[in-house]
Formats: structure tokens, C-alpha cells, sequence
């Protein structure tokens, strides 16, 4: 006789994979978002990205596909083009003019049989040549690197300090992609705990949660987080944090807070009451899994919202400080760039945000319709 084996019912979170993978949007923006962390992974360690400060450009070098500027070039060939102007016979001082330029001949003939000085581009020595040798050979002999000459383009252009846009680009990635999931992770935190205790505890608890809740959803969320960061007054990654983590978590708290009030009344919870489980075990470890999928989903949205709030904070001035590199800090040197033509730092700090924040969008669209109960 065959005894035929209970066929076990799949959970929530392989139901969830296995409607992800018959979604190609779904998976290709999840490869698109994986492949940023793993970036922002090698610059954090220092594998990409490493230098990106330092200056291996002249300013504002152009991309590579654009052409070198040859400013030099220019300023020689104009003055090589430079030639006098022909004498004017009704020129009273025309005698005076004819000697002057003898004797500036005579001075550039005599310069030139001298030995050669080193110049700039508008022909003033460098006071400080004699000093610069000794320093770069000293450096030499410590085996130490010394930096060349500057390079007149790059692949992606430089900015004003000559700084290489692609590195910059990488490195501003790491700290606004770090700045998203570290707040969306607190205020992910924040919001499920406080709708926990204000979802299952009810009575006067939820009235005092549904107060804050209210107090910070009555401000516009770009003026609270603009005000508490003049508050707080020091700039830095942690204060980015910490403005955005503490004001971001009211969406979360509405949505764990109706879960909790929904599943306090089932079976399960009555069971673990019964069996004498404590308040906190079963607001954490009976009800808090059945409701993880709603948190997930707020964190993968809080991230993209807290990429664009970090980007917004920085370019007004409210944001990261002066020496560290994000995506709003490179859009608020573009905007006077802008205005002299040099486009490329614009171009690649606004491609790398919209690619990233709409591939994460997309995931994040299809990971709630995947851990939807609703759907099958």
C-alpha cells in the first residue's frame, strides 16, 4: 500500500521568490541594485574610488569624447599671431614707437640666448621652482609617489579641482546609498516599535502615539527635516542620519500599528496568552514575523526616499560637510558649473541617481506585490 506524503503548502517568503523570478523587470532592476551595493562595497573598502580626491586633471577637463582643451595652445599661437600694427606715417610719436620696439627686440633677443626659465602659461616664473625640485627629489628617494603632470581629459571629465568624475561619482554614491539604508533601517525600527506598542497596547498608549504621529505629519516633510537640521547645526554623515531616521518614521508606524490592532484578535496570539507568554513575546516573537513583510517593504521604500531627501539636504547646504563627496554636494557644484558650460558632473552625478533610484523603485513596486497575501 503507497502512502502518499502531505504536500506542504509553500510559505509566504517562497511564494514571494517565486513570483519575483517570473517577473524579468522585477529581477533585472534587483541585479541593477545589487551590483550598486557591490560597488559601493569596493569604494567603503577602499578598492574603488580610493583617491578620488586627488588632482590628476587640469579644471575642468573634458571627457575623453569630447577633445582636450588646448588653452595653451591657444594662448602661444596668439602670441606668436601677435604682430605689430603697421605705422601710421601721420603719427606724431611714430619715432618714439619705432625705438621702443627696437629695444624690445633687442631685450628678447639677448632673453633669449639666456638660459631657459620654466614659465607658466602667461610667462611668469615660478618662484617657488628651486624649492618643488628639492621637495620632488627628496620624495623620490623615499620611494614615495610624486605627482606628474596633469592630464588635459579624462573619460568622464574633471571637476574644477581636477578631481576625476567617475571616482567622485563612486564616492558620492557610497554616501548617499549609505545614508538611505542606515536611516530607513532606523526609522524602519522606530516606526515598527512604536506601532507595536501603540497597535497592541492600545487605550491611552495609542493616544499618545497618535498624537506624535500627529504633531510630525502636520509640518511639510521637507520643512521638519530642513528645520531639525538647523537644530542639530553639525554637518555630517551621522546628523544626515539621525534628521532623517527620526523624522521619516510616521508611514511606517500607520501601517505596523493597523497590523498589530488586526492581529491581536487572532488565534494564534490567544494561544500564546494562554500558554502565559509575556506582552513583549508576543508582540515580537508571535506577531512581529507574521507582519516582517510589511516592514521590508517600507524599508525599500524609506531607502529611495531618504537617497533623494539626503540629495536634496546637501544640495541646499544642510547636508554632508565640506571634504566629503555625495550626490547632492556634486549637484550643488554642477548648478555654477552649469553656467560656464562644463555639463559633465551634472550629467553623471544626475544618470547615476536616476538609474539607481529607479531601479530601486521598481523592486520595491514588485517586492509588495510579491509579499501581497492577496495576490496568488
Amino acid at each position: 500500500m503507497i502512502q502518499h506524503q502531505p504536500k506542504v503548502s509553500p510559505g509566504l517568503w517562497a511564494l514571494a521568490w517565486r513570483r519575483l523570478r517570473g517577473d524579468h523587470l522585477a529581477m533585472g532592476s534587483m541585479a541593477v541594485v545589487i551590483l550598486w551595493l557591490i560597488l559601493i562595497a569596493m569604494s567603503y573598502t577602499g578598492i574603488l574610488a580610493k583617491n578620488w580626491d586627488a588632482e590628476v586633471a587640469v579644471n575642468y577637463a573634458p571627457p575623453t569624447f569630447v577633445g582636450a582643451q588646448n588653452a595653451a595652445d591657444k594662448i602661444t599661437a596668439a602670441a606668436e599671431d601677435n604682430s605689430p600694427p603697421p605705422e601710421n606715417p601721420l603719427d606724431p610719436l611714430k619715432d618714439v614707437i619705432r625705438e621702443l620696439r627696437a629695444s624690445s627686440a633687442g631685450a628678447s633677443g639677448a632673453a633669449s640666448s639666456a638660459a631657459p626659465q620654466v614659465t607658466d602659461d602667461y610667462g611668469i616664473k615660478d618662484p617657488l621652482e628651486k624649492e618643488m625640485a628639492e621637495i620632488r627629489a627628496e620624495l623620490a628617494k623615499e620611494g614615495k609617489a610624486v605627482i606628474g603632470a596633469k592630464q588635459e581629459t579624462l573619460p568622464f571629465g574633471a571637476d574644477k579641482w581636477g578631481h576625476d568624475i567617475i571616482k567622485k561619482t563612486l564616492k558620492g554614491a557610497e554616501t548617499s546609498i549609505i545614508v538611505g539604508i542606515v536611516a530607513a533601517f532606523l526609522a524602519t525600527g522606530l516606526g515598527t516599535v512604536f506601532g507595536a506598542v501603540a497597535g497592541y497596547y492600545g487605550k491611552w498608549v495609542d493616544d499618545v502615539f497618535n498624537w506624535f504621529y500627529s504633531v510630525f505629519t502636520s509640518v511639510p516633510y521637507l520643512l521638519l527635516i530642513l528645520a531639525v537640521a538647523a537644530v542639530l547645526q553639525q554637518k555630517g554623515v551621522t546628523t544626515i542620519i539621525l534628521i532623517l531616521g527620526l523624522t521619516g518614521w510616521t508611514g511606517t508606524f500607520r501601517l505596523i500599528r493597523a497590523e498589530y490592532m488586526k492581529h491581536k484578535a487572532r488565534e494564534y496570539v490567544w494561544a500564546a496568552d494562554a500558554i502565559g507568554a509575556s506582552n513583549m513575546r508576543k508582540m515580537f516573537t508571535h506577531i512581529f514575523p507574521n507582519v516582517s513583510h510589511v516592514a521590508l517593504v517600507q524599508v525599500s521604500i524609506l531607502v529611495v526616499s531618504f537617497i533623494k531627501s539626503e540629495v536634496i539636504l546637501s544640495f541646499l547646504g544642510f547636508g554632508v560637510p565640506v571634504g566629503t563627496v555625495s550626490w547632492g554636494s556634486m549637484l550643488n557644484e554642477a548648478q555654477n558649473e552649469l553656467i560656464l558650460g562644463k555639463w559633465w558632473q551634472l550629467t553623471a552625478a544626475s544618470v547615476a541617481m536616476a538609474v539607481l533610484v529607479t531601479a530601486f523603485s521598481m523592486f520595491t513596486d514588485a517586492l509588495r506585490d510579491a509579499l501581497d497575501p492577496k495576490l496568488k
